[in-house]
């Protein structure tokens, strides 16, 4: 079947049209997104604006519009942490389905933290062992582990890179003291419930998904998108934990210059890499392993699972 699933993110909203059949891997057919921001189009009270709102419809409403002329026979949408958090998160999601057709489901960050680690289990496949899996998004982290293809233990932190820039940077490049307190507030937060995922022991293997952890590891050497999604792509925290003080020390026009990065993120990219940095020295992980799969396949992947069992009680 030509599935359509809808993502609103806290940076992008992203229409990815796949050909899914069940026992077969999902096959991009189509893509479409656009840059919502929605992390960064909150008031001081924490609501979407209403500029945010109206672009978010308008991106729904020409998706629906796309995935009809793509022939998809489904549609599915979904948001993640910047509709979760906003306190007018009813009104957004009123106003989408009013205007644009389309009825968006707000994922929880143990959800996404769930699919996310059911994307990259099938991905590497059983021979992965216990499983590690970090995802960092515009607006939350989220990290799951286990031998399974559902986690053990799946959690979510309010530390995307845009929800940090936001908060920390809105004011242009930090200070040094400033970054300091972010650091430790970061490993604060992770290191509140690490203990979850360490007690059963150390992973057999440890695994990134994002645009922020694929930006990262371009920038550490990984090789470039354009040569596919089936080689094998490595974030070293060594080498990582070097280039922050050159990020740090980087003007946006420079950042964008970095391979992996686009101009409208050069703001992410150092509290994005402070927030890796911490998951791999927290967790005593050396390296991640970059997964081209993430959210989005993990929604498709759980649907054709849903699909298959009705088909087999018929």
């Amino acid at each position: 079947m030509r599935l359509g699933v809808l993502d609103i993110g806290s940076n992008t909203g992203h229409l990815l049209v796949v050909d899914a059949h069940g026992g077969a891997a999902p096959l991009p057919a189509s893509s479409h997104k656009q840059p919502l921001r929605l992390a960064e189009h909150l008031d001081e009270a924490g609501a979407v604006t209403p500029q945010g709102i109206e672009a978010l419809t308008e991106f729904c409403a020409s998706a629906t519009r796309i995935a009809e002329d793509k022939g998809c026979e489904e549609m599915i949408g979904f948001a993640t942490s910047a509709v979760r958090d906003s306190v007018n998160s009813d009104e957004v999601l009123a106003h989408v389905a009013e205007h644009s057709g389309v009825t968006l489901e707000v994922l929880s960050g143990e959800d996404e933290a769930r699919l996310t680690f059911l994307a990259v289990r099938r991905w590497f496949g059983w021979s992965a062992g216990r499983l590690a899996v970090f995802d960092i998004g515009g607006g939350s982290l989220e990290i799951a582990g286990g031998p399974d293809e559902a986690p053990d233990v799946a959690w979510s932190l309010p530390l995307g890179a845009a929800r940090l820039a936001r908060a920390w940077f809105g004011g242009g490049a930090p200070s040094e003291d400033e970054v300091r307190d972010l650091r430790r507030q970061i490993r604060a937060d992770i290191a509140r419930d690490a203990g979850h995922l360490l007690r059963p022991g150390v992973p057999d293997r440890a695994a990134a998904t994002s645009k922020t952890f694929r930006s990262l590891a371009r920038i550490c050497g990984a090789a470039p998108s354009g040569d596919g999604p089936l080689v094998p792509r490595v974030l070293e925290l060594a080498t990582l934990s070097d280039w922050i003080p050159k990020l740090m020390a980087m003007s946006p026009e420079e950042l964008a210059e970095l391979p992996g990065v686009s101009p409208s993120r050069t703001h992410q990219i150092v509290p994005g890499a402070l927030v890796a940095e911490a998951c791999m020295d927290i967790f005593e992980l050396s390296a991640l392993e970059i997964c081209p799969w993430a959210l989005r396949e993990g929604v498709i992947l759980e649907r054709l699972d849903q699909i298959s069992v009705v088909t087999r009680q018929r």
